[in-house]
């Protein structure tokens, strides 16, 4: 899914290209798709026209950046719809999407935001959301999931799982998985109390 190239990179070429893409994830993630290129740039020593020699645009440079991530997201997907409970693969992906974008907020943002359609990312992202509204199907045919549930209810809570603040990645993690079981429990068509997973201490709750 990564942008071809007409013809082979010289190694500076793609050392400069991959350092370009390591920064980029890595502001992504903790910072938000806002960072500019200029602030990318600096980050990787390069010039702004380097990065622009590999990425035509800012587009095309945060889909290249979240590849594997999208890859993995519909992997998450592939692995629910293969489950042969529709309730237990639906909990399953939110589960696995909640805790991946507790982890990489870049990303989070990236998925859930109106991006311009970058050939590939996006794609990818619509055959991920073809794949959520099978699942949802399916989960609603059983009775187990509300039936004024929609997937826009997803991306709210991605949204507000975005905003888990921890000490560390671990921290986040579990903060996002007992979130993930209490969406799950309000998702659900006839609600059954359930053990959540542990608390986290997380800094409001000093």
């Amino acid at each position: 899914m990564t942008r071809q190239v007409g013809t082979p990179l010289r190694s500076d070429a793609r050392d400069n290209r991959g350092r370009i893409l390591a920064v980029a994830r890595v502001a992504f993630a903790a910072e938000g798709i806002d960072v500019p290129i200029r602030e990318i740039a600096r980050r990787a020593g390069v010039g702004v026209a380097t990065v622009y020699r590999h990425f035509r645009t800012k587009e095309d440079l945060l889909a290249d950046a979240f590849a594997e991530q999208m890859a993995s997201c519909s992997a998450v997907m592939e692995e629910g719809l293969a489950e042969p409970d529709p309730w237990r693969g639906f909990c399953r992906v939110i589960e696995g999407l909640m805790e991946a974008h507790a982890l990489d907020r870049g990303f989070a943002r990236a998925f859930t935001s109106r991006l311009p359609r970058v050939a590939g990312f996006a794609e990818e992202r619509d055959r991920t959301l073809r794949m959520m509204y099978e699942l949802v199907r399916r989960a609603k045919e059983t009775g187990s999931l509300r039936a004024d549930f929609v997937v826009e209810d997803i991306s709210l809570a991605l949204m507000a799982n975005e905003g888990i603040r921890a000490e560390s990645p671990g921290m986040r993690a579990a903060a996002s998985r007992r979130f993930a079981a209490l969406m799950i429990q309000s998702f659900r068509a006839d609600p059954v109390p359930a053990p959540l997973p542990p608390a986290v201490r997380l800094p409001l709750s000093r």
